[in-house]
């Protein structure tokens, strides 16, 4: 991933990144080409050397029972917004703006352990319902369905596991925009909705020091 020196993620926005609800597409080489799915996921920290992303698949899924060639990635995307210039305050004094992109993303390679077993499975699934369930006012639990029923359905899922080798992140959030212009972009993403788009950009802008404009 090309990075520039003022996009890079810091370990606080890498965390947030992996912790935040959310889906990641996983990429595997394959001896039949590349393959990948857009798949749910939860960050565990404590296993292996670097912690690990853990997810499923559905049984007929085609990519969890092909050997993986070298890492496996996967691509870890946070919120995204279009930045119009006219938000800028630099639009009135010189004119020489244009539009851009603010992203977050991550790029986490590992190596692929598959989990085919109930006990694996089932404590997956409901570290991932509680994850996303957290902030809902009546939250559903994986035991709210029959049991019987849960079984069927963990019958057709895979466990996937990827152990995390290393780690390329980047937090593209209008830091290499003037002081004066972030106020503009936060209110004009505000304005559209995008509040947590929004709420990233000033949050990169704290304690970013003075920085010049890059591509990105």
């Amino acid at each position: 991933m090309y990075i520039p020196t003022h996009f890079a993620a810091g370990p606080e926005a890498i965390h947030d990144l992996l912790t935040r609800p959310g889906t990641a597409n996983l990429v595997t080489m394959t001896g039949q080409g590349l393959l990948a799915t857009l798949l749910p996921f939860v960050y565990d920290p404590s296993v292996g050397e670097h912690g690990a992303l853990q997810t499923h698949m559905a049984r007929n899924n085609a990519q969890w029972s092909e050997p993986a060639i070298g890492e496996a990635l996967a691509i870890v995307q946070g919120a995204d917004a279009y930045i119009s210039p006219s938000w800028y305050a630099s639009k009135a004094e010189h004119g020489r703006v244009v539009p851009t992109w603010n992203y977050s993303t991550a790029h986490v390679y590992g190596k692929l352990v598959i989990h085919d077993n109930p006990a694996w499975l089932g404590h997956h699934v409901r570290r991932l319902t509680n994850l996303n369930e957290a902030k809902s006012e009546r939250p559903w639990t994986v035991d709210d369905a029959p049991e019987r029923y849960v079984s069927g359905q963990l019958r057709a899922i895979v466990g996937v596991e990827l152990f995390i080798t290393r780690i390329e992140a980047k937090t593209k959030l209008s830091q290499n925009r003037p002081a004066t212009d972030i106020d503009g972009i936060v209110a004009g993403l505000h304005d559209r909705g995008q509040a947590e788009s929004a709420a990233d950009v000033a949050r990169a802008s704290r304690g970013r020091g003075d920085l010049k404009p890059g591509r990105s």
